[in-house]
Protein backbone atom coordinates (compact mmCIF):
# COMPACT_ATOMS: atom_id res chain seq x y z
CA UNK A 1 0.00 0.00 0.00
CA UNK A 2 1.25 3.40 -0.82
CA UNK A 3 1.06 5.71 1.98
CA UNK A 4 3.69 8.60 1.04
CA UNK A 5 4.83 9.87 -2.13
CA UNK A 6 7.59 12.45 -2.34
CA UNK A 7 7.84 13.79 -6.26
CA UNK A 8 7.48 16.68 -8.76
CA UNK A 9 4.18 18.74 -9.19
CA UNK A 10 2.95 18.40 -12.87
CA UNK A 11 -0.28 19.15 -12.65
CA UNK A 12 -3.29 20.79 -10.29
CA UNK A 13 -6.61 20.88 -11.14
CA UNK A 14 -9.54 20.22 -7.88
CA UNK A 15 -9.60 18.13 -7.18
CA UNK A 16 -7.40 16.13 -8.67
CA UNK A 17 -3.18 16.59 -9.14
CA UNK A 18 -0.51 14.93 -10.75
CA UNK A 19 2.95 13.89 -9.30
CA UNK A 20 5.84 12.41 -11.25
CA UNK A 21 7.56 10.47 -8.99
CA UNK A 22 11.21 8.96 -10.99
CA UNK A 23 9.48 9.09 -14.12
CA UNK A 24 5.86 7.39 -12.70
CA UNK A 25 3.10 10.05 -12.49
CA UNK A 26 0.53 8.92 -10.15
CA UNK A 27 -3.30 10.59 -10.44
CA UNK A 28 -3.96 11.86 -7.14
CA UNK A 29 -7.32 13.74 -5.26
CA UNK A 30 -7.21 15.88 -2.80
CA UNK A 31 -9.32 18.58 -0.43
CA UNK A 32 -9.31 22.05 -0.99
CA UNK A 33 -7.23 22.78 2.29
CA UNK A 34 -4.60 21.01 0.58
CA UNK A 35 -4.27 22.59 -2.78
CA UNK A 36 -4.48 25.72 -0.95
CA UNK A 37 -0.69 24.88 -0.35
CA UNK A 38 0.55 23.18 -2.97
CA UNK A 39 3.65 24.71 -4.70
CA UNK A 40 3.79 26.09 -8.13
CA UNK A 41 3.91 22.91 -11.17
CA UNK A 42 7.89 21.98 -11.22
CA UNK A 43 8.11 22.20 -7.69
CA UNK A 44 8.88 19.11 -5.35
CA UNK A 45 6.15 18.44 -2.58
CA UNK A 46 5.51 15.26 -0.44
CA UNK A 47 1.77 14.34 0.44
CA UNK A 48 0.36 12.01 2.69
CA UNK A 49 -1.74 9.07 1.04
CA UNK A 50 -4.42 7.15 1.31
CA UNK A 51 -4.88 4.18 -1.30
CA UNK A 52 -8.02 2.51 -1.94
CA UNK A 53 -8.46 -0.67 -4.03
CA UNK A 54 -11.58 -1.55 -5.77
CA UNK A 55 -12.28 -4.60 -8.22
CA UNK A 56 -12.14 -1.86 -10.93
CA UNK A 57 -9.44 0.63 -9.91
CA UNK A 58 -6.84 1.43 -7.46
CA UNK A 59 -7.31 5.12 -5.78
CA UNK A 60 -5.43 7.46 -4.76
CA UNK A 61 -6.42 10.47 -1.74
CA UNK A 62 -3.66 12.73 -1.08
CA UNK A 63 -2.98 15.13 2.11
CA UNK A 64 -0.70 18.05 2.87
CA UNK A 65 -0.75 16.97 6.82
CA UNK A 66 -0.90 13.92 8.99
CA UNK A 67 -4.16 15.18 10.59
CA UNK A 68 -6.01 15.83 7.47
CA UNK A 69 -5.19 12.02 6.23
CA UNK A 70 -6.04 10.96 10.31
CA UNK A 71 -9.72 12.38 9.41
CA UNK A 72 -9.94 11.62 6.41
CA UNK A 73 -9.89 7.63 7.28
CA UNK A 74 -11.91 8.25 10.48
CA UNK A 75 -14.67 10.08 8.39
CA UNK A 76 -15.03 7.08 5.98
CA UNK A 77 -15.47 4.53 8.26
CA UNK A 78 -18.53 6.22 9.24
CA UNK A 79 -21.91 4.80 7.43
CA UNK A 80 -22.93 6.96 4.84
CA UNK A 81 -19.72 9.11 4.32
CA UNK A 82 -17.66 7.47 1.07
CA UNK A 83 -14.16 9.08 0.36
CA UNK A 84 -16.67 12.07 -2.38
CA UNK A 85 -18.02 13.30 0.74
CA UNK A 86 -14.88 13.19 3.34
CA UNK A 87 -13.10 15.27 0.49
CA UNK A 88 -15.97 17.51 0.14
CA UNK A 89 -15.96 17.91 4.37
CA UNK A 90 -12.51 19.01 4.14
CA UNK A 91 -12.83 21.15 1.27
CA UNK A 92 -15.20 23.19 3.13
CA UNK A 93 -13.70 23.17 6.63
CA UNK A 94 -10.21 23.23 7.56
CA UNK A 95 -9.20 20.54 10.42
CA UNK A 96 -8.79 22.43 13.30
CA UNK A 97 -12.55 23.70 12.48
CA UNK A 98 -13.72 20.71 11.83
CA UNK A 99 -12.50 19.18 15.32
CA UNK A 100 -14.31 22.41 16.95
CA UNK A 101 -17.34 21.58 15.35
CA UNK A 102 -16.75 17.56 16.85
CA UNK A 103 -15.63 18.77 20.51
CA UNK A 104 -18.76 21.34 20.68
CA UNK A 105 -21.71 19.37 19.11
CA UNK A 106 -21.78 22.25 16.62
CA UNK A 107 -24.15 20.41 13.89
CA UNK A 108 -25.37 23.58 12.60
CA UNK A 109 -21.94 24.14 11.32
CA UNK A 110 -21.73 20.87 9.77
CA UNK A 111 -24.63 20.81 7.62
CA UNK A 112 -23.68 24.25 5.73
CA UNK A 113 -21.41 21.76 4.26
CA UNK A 114 -22.18 20.38 0.82
CA UNK A 115 -23.77 16.26 1.33
CA UNK A 116 -24.06 16.88 5.11
CA UNK A 117 -28.20 16.80 6.53
CA UNK A 118 -28.99 17.14 10.01
CA UNK A 119 -28.96 13.25 10.47
CA UNK A 120 -25.05 12.88 8.82
CA UNK A 121 -24.05 15.87 10.72
CA UNK A 122 -25.90 14.16 14.42
CA UNK A 123 -23.87 10.97 13.47
CA UNK A 124 -20.26 12.37 12.56
CA UNK A 125 -20.38 14.01 15.96
CA UNK A 126 -21.76 10.91 17.78
CA UNK A 127 -19.44 8.72 16.04
CA UNK A 128 -16.11 10.49 15.92
CA UNK A 129 -16.56 11.34 19.44
CA UNK A 130 -16.96 7.34 20.34
CA UNK A 131 -14.36 6.58 17.80
CA UNK A 132 -11.71 9.35 19.01
CA UNK A 133 -12.58 10.56 22.07
CA UNK A 134 -9.66 12.42 23.58
CA UNK A 135 -7.69 11.63 20.63
CA UNK A 136 -9.37 14.34 18.78
CA UNK A 137 -7.88 16.54 20.48
CA UNK A 138 -4.86 15.00 20.19
CA UNK A 139 -4.62 16.23 16.49
CA UNK A 140 -4.50 19.94 17.81
CA UNK A 141 -1.29 21.25 18.30
CA UNK A 142 -0.41 20.65 22.31
CA UNK A 143 -3.47 18.76 22.32
CA UNK A 144 -5.26 21.29 24.27
CA UNK A 145 -9.16 22.05 23.90
CA UNK A 146 -12.01 23.86 21.85
CA UNK A 147 -10.66 26.67 23.75
CA UNK A 148 -7.75 26.75 22.15
CA UNK A 149 -9.20 26.47 18.81
CA UNK A 150 -10.79 29.72 19.41
CA UNK A 151 -7.44 31.26 19.69
CA UNK A 152 -6.09 30.36 16.90
CA UNK A 153 -5.90 33.35 14.06
CA UNK A 154 -8.37 33.14 11.38
CA UNK A 155 -7.74 31.54 7.46
CA UNK A 156 -9.79 34.68 5.72
CA UNK A 157 -9.68 32.70 1.83
CA UNK A 158 -10.88 29.24 4.15
CA UNK A 159 -13.33 31.34 5.82
CA UNK A 160 -14.47 32.99 2.82
CA UNK A 161 -14.82 29.60 0.80
CA UNK A 162 -16.45 28.10 3.41
CA UNK A 163 -19.26 31.24 3.76
CA UNK A 164 -19.63 30.70 -0.22
CA UNK A 165 -20.37 27.11 0.09
CA UNK A 166 -23.11 27.67 2.89
CA UNK A 167 -24.68 29.86 0.35
CA UNK A 168 -25.17 26.76 -2.26
CA UNK A 169 -21.85 27.19 -4.40
CA UNK A 170 -19.72 23.90 -5.07
CA UNK A 171 -16.69 23.92 -3.20
CA UNK A 172 -14.74 23.61 -6.64
CA UNK A 173 -16.14 26.37 -7.63
CA UNK A 174 -16.12 28.65 -4.41
CA UNK A 175 -11.82 27.88 -4.12
CA UNK A 176 -12.09 29.73 -7.67
CA UNK A 177 -13.88 32.28 -6.58
CA UNK A 178 -11.98 33.42 -3.98
CA UNK A 179 -8.49 32.37 -4.98
CA UNK A 180 -9.02 34.46 -8.20
CA UNK A 181 -9.85 37.58 -5.61
CA UNK A 182 -7.67 36.50 -3.00
CA UNK A 183 -5.01 39.52 -2.08
CA UNK A 184 -2.71 40.26 1.23
CA UNK A 185 -4.48 42.04 3.43
CA UNK A 186 -8.47 41.03 2.65
CA UNK A 187 -10.40 39.94 5.33
CA UNK A 188 -13.13 37.03 5.28
CA UNK A 189 -15.85 40.06 4.39
CA UNK A 190 -13.73 41.92 1.90
CA UNK A 191 -12.86 38.23 0.03
CA UNK A 192 -16.16 37.05 -0.06
CA UNK A 193 -17.83 40.21 -1.93
CA UNK A 194 -14.88 40.77 -4.35
CA UNK A 195 -15.63 37.22 -5.15
CA UNK A 196 -19.45 37.72 -5.58
CA UNK A 197 -18.87 40.65 -7.35
CA UNK A 198 -16.44 39.14 -9.78
CA UNK A 199 -19.31 36.23 -10.86
CA UNK A 200 -21.98 39.22 -11.26
CA UNK A 201 -19.28 40.80 -13.45
CA UNK A 202 -18.35 37.62 -15.49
Amino acid sequence: MIGRLRGVLVSKHPPRLLIDVQGVGYEIEAPMTTFYQLPACGENLVLHIHMVVREDAQLLYGFYSETERHLFRTLIKINGVGPKLALTILSGVSSDEFTRCIIESDARSLTALPGVGKKTAERLIVELRDRLGDDIQATLPGGDSAARLKAQPANPVSDAVSALISLGYKAQDASHMVRAVASEGLGTEALIKAALQATVRG
